[in-house]
């Protein structure tokens, strides 16, 4: 199993960070991507992520209201909307997609959402892409086995 999380510098990863100061555990499954600013996360980014492997997604930011850069995390939560109903049309699912708002004092919240989205993916099974026989490095051009010295 594998979630991806795009965790926001200012609160998220603080809040990450945080929790592993204070030796709280979450899952080793849980990869935090480290990001300027939730309102980087591009629609590609995400899709990418269930590409490359990922069974789950998790779009971390600061607290409505708080966002370093105004609006941010508006327009991440607007994205991750979007987001979810595509991957509902497409048969994903867009359960797999979750997003949060964290102060960077929430580490033990940061830990709880973790284990939350896990679970959640752990009774939802392996994402459908990677059902589908599409391990990430063996599509077209991609990975070890490509040619064009790239």
């Amino acid at each position: 199993m594998e979630i991806v999380a795009f965790c926001c510098f200012y609160c998220a990863y603080a809040a990450a960070d945080l929790a592993g100061v204070m030796r709280l555990s979450y899952p080793p499954h849980v990869k935090v991507v480290l990001l300027p600013c939730t309102g980087a996360v591009d629609v590609l980014y995400i899709l990418r992520a269930f590409e490359a492997g990922a069974d789950g997604v998790l779009v971390l930011g600061c607290l409505e209201g708080q966002c370093h850069y105004q609006h941010g995390n508006l327009w991440a939560k607007r994205r991750v909307r979007y987001l979810k109903t595509l991957l509902e049309e497409v048969g994903i699912g867009g359960e797999r997609l979750e997003m949060f708002n964290l102060s960077s004092a929430e580490g033990p919240r940061f830990a709880e959402v973790a284990r939350e989205m896990t679970g959640r993916i752990a009774a939802l099974g392996p994402s459908p892409v990677k059902r589908a026989g599409m391990p990430a490095g063996t599509r077209d051009g991609e990975g070890e086995g490509r040619r064009d010295g790239v």
